[in-house]
């Protein structure tokens, strides 16, 4: 995979709401198995097809990512879709890294749930076109995209079985429960510190 002599970056985009355990083994197994130099995690501002829970900043959920991956080289962290506001679509986010690094070949990381959809996705035609995909397994799901797309390149990743979900992280902080073990613990420390996701009385 990838054209000779090119860099090889893995995107590993969503909402980090928060960025959990299971989301640094998936990185990690893409990093391997795909041969890639780098992986960037991209927060999105506003995801297109949900809104966003917990009622936590931008900010802070940027400042999770970057305690979570730090020390490790091989990832690194972009603000581009919360720089630039609003829905954040996947195609808008391809362009302008492929005119920021025009000498690196992207690998867009994502679940089987999200390769069923991918029809549906803005601009995917176009999308298509600028990435490969790297597919991670999911529970229920088998990797093929639910119609043809032409130009369609995409690898399964052989991944950890991981059932953590941000959202079950959110409601264990809501009823005061503990996520020791769930996300590094800089991220756990930064939550209690901050009292995210604990609803005001």
């Amino acid at each position: 995979m990838g054209s000779k002599g090119k860099l090889r970056v893995g995107i590993l985009g969503g909402t980090f709401n928060p960025i959990h355990l299971g989301h640094l083994l998936i990185a990690q197994d893409a990093l391997e198995q795909a041969g890639l130099e780098q992986v960037l995690f991209i927060p999105t501002a506003q995801p297109p097809h949900k809104p966003l829970a917990g009622n936590v900043s931008a900010q802070h959920r940027l400042r999770m990512l970057k305690l979570a991956i730090a020390g490790n080289p091989q990832f690194a962290v972009d603000d581009l879709e919360i720089r630039r506001g609003g829905k954040s679509y996947s195609v808008e986010t391809l362009a302008e890294l492929q005119e920021r690094l025009p000498a690196a070949d992207f690998y867009f990381i994502i679940g089987a749930d999200s390769l069923v959809e991918l029809p549906q996705w803005y601009q995917v035609e176009r999308l298509v076109k600028l990435c490969r995909f790297l597919v991670f397994e999911r529970p229920g799901y088998t990797a093929q995209p639910g119609r043809r797309l032409a130009g369609l390149r995409y690898r399964r990743l052989a991944t950890h079985p991981c059932e953590i979900s941000s959202r079950e992280i959110r409601e264990r902080l809501a009823s005061r429960r503990s996520i020791r073990y769930l996300v590094p613990e800089p991220v756990r420390r930064y939550i209690e510190r901050h009292q995210l996701y604990i609803e005001k009385t």
